[in-house]
């Protein structure tokens, strides 16, 4: 039991522990149902503190309800970063100083990356550049600031090739030899933010791009929720509607008019889910990751 191994005193004992955000919320729900006690809920964020030096979430989002309740429990605000096996590590909030939740800090020591729009002129591709940087600072366009574009990375972790598959290598970086990571970002208030993939995470309503992780960070917020994947549905007028996967706490109800009536004070109105699915539980890889194309193929295989 992880509980068990983070609380021992046996050596060798856990100074750093690593985990995607799935297995927080499962300590969390653990935690929450075992850990009742005044003197035991003391007792655990004591010892974390005392003995535990950092604790990191990774491979997916972080919903901030979990960070904050993590922080609650043990003390520990969780470092986020960003990194993806083609680029190693490029992003982080810091060891030292203010985490910023939901985000992922800053470029980290000989990394380089950009924000950008791919555009079409002349019958040729190029990039309007958002935002740039590096550990020293960020480059913002005038006018520019939070305006989302695709995260480019450059930096001696890129990968070189893909092995064996030339097309698919060429496709992945841009003429100038930035990687491109697939990953919609913003950059604002001095850090950089991750939006989602930009091939299910960018919900396209009508005139309206909505993140489907904001979404969901906002759904997890509601006291009956305990997970949730937002979803892009098709639609023949719109071209996208939002919908909600979601897991119930044990014996709550929830519906699309109550969830709806419950957002309308917190959510803009075209990022409010129109569907509400209902599962005992959202299939997750062994990453932590939800594999959204097959929760499309799933609920919406037309």
């Amino acid at each position: 039991m992880v509980w068990k191994k983070l609380l021992s005193t046996q050596a060798p004992r856990v100074s750093v522990f690593m985990a995607v955000p799935t297995i927080y919320a499962k300590l969390v729900e653990y935690y929450d149902e075992h850990f009742t006690q005044p003197q035991v809920q003391d007792f655990v964020r004591a010892f974390c503190q005392e003995n535990i030096r950092l604790m990191v979430s990774g491979s997916a989002a972080l919903p901030v309800p979990v960070l904050e309740k993590w922080k609650s429990i043990t003390g520990h605000t969780l470092l986020e970063r960003y990194g993806m096996t083609e680029i190693g590590m490029a992003l982080s909030n810091p060891l030292h100083g203010v985490r910023v939740p939901g985000s992922v800090g800053s470029p980290l020591p000989g990394v380089e990356v950009c924000i950008a729009s791919e555009t079409f002129g002349g019958g040729a591709r190029s990039y309007a550049v958002h935002a740039r940087g590096d550990e020293n600072g960020t480059q913002v366009t005038p006018g520019l600031e939070g305006q989302e574009g695709e995260l480019l990375v450059k930096g001696p972790s890129v990968f070189r090739e893909y092995w064996n598959r030339p097309e698919e290598t060429a496709a992945a970086f841009t003429p100038d030899g930035w990687f491109r990571t697939g990953d919609t970002a913003a950059y604002k208030d001095g850090v950089y933010w991750i939006k989602g993939r930009t091939s299910v995470d960018i919900i396209k309503n009508g005139g309206f791009k909505i993140s489907a992780l904001e979404v969901e960070r906002q759904l997890l917020t509601h006291p009956h929720i305990t997970d949730v994947a937002v979803l892009g549905a098709p639609d023949v007028v719109w071209g996208q509607r939002v919908s909600a996967v979601v897991q119930l706490r044990r014996g709550e109800m929830l519906s699309v008019r109550d969830l709806r009536d419950w957002a309308r004070d917190t959510m803009a109105p075209y990022a409010i889910p129109t569907e509400l699915i209902v599962v005992e539980e959202i299939p997750r890889n062994q990453m932590g990751k939800v594999n959204k194309k097959e929760l499309l193929k799933r609920f919406y295989p037309a």
